[in-house]
């Protein structure tokens, strides 16, 4: 799983929001099932060159949003997505994650089609976050 997670230390956003973002995020789209075990703290915090505290926190706030739930045996798993908090008549989050994973798939396509690599895709991505405020 650690394949989907990874942390800029470089960033202004700490590293165990990266972490509670892109966990939370996967939930939303459907790649973390509901059941699915997360890596142990220390292991992610080592694959990831980071201390076990940081994951730690990205985790009580996952468990904190009902989105995972700490077992005694089990370690971590996903409880699944919470529940809707939108007002009647708008878009379910599900729909809003296929309609947002739609956006990605054209954006990236788009961005093949001009010749941009993956590193060039990604810069623009994060620019745009970072300044999306402005």
């Amino acid at each position: 799983m650690t394949a989907g997670i990874s942390v800029d230390l470089g960033s202004a956003t700490p590293p165990y929001e990266q972490i509670r973002a892109q966990v939370s995020s996967l939930i939303a789209l459907g790649a973390l099932a509901p059941g699915t075990r997360l890596p142990t703290v220390r292991s992610l915090a080592a694959d990831l060159g980071i201390a076990a505290g940081t994951v730690a926190r990205a985790y009580r706030e996952l468990e904190q949003a009902g989105l995972t739930e700490a077992r005694r045996r089990n370690g971590t798993v996903v409880a699944g997505t919470p529940p809707p908090a939108t007002p009647t008549g708008t878009p379910a989050p599900e729909s809003v994650a296929a309609e947002v994973t739609a956006a990605v798939e054209r954006y990236i396509a788009e961005g093949r089609r001009a010749g941009l690599d993956d590193t060039a895709l990604l810069a623009i991505l994060r620019t745009k976050l970072t300044h999306q405020d402005e």
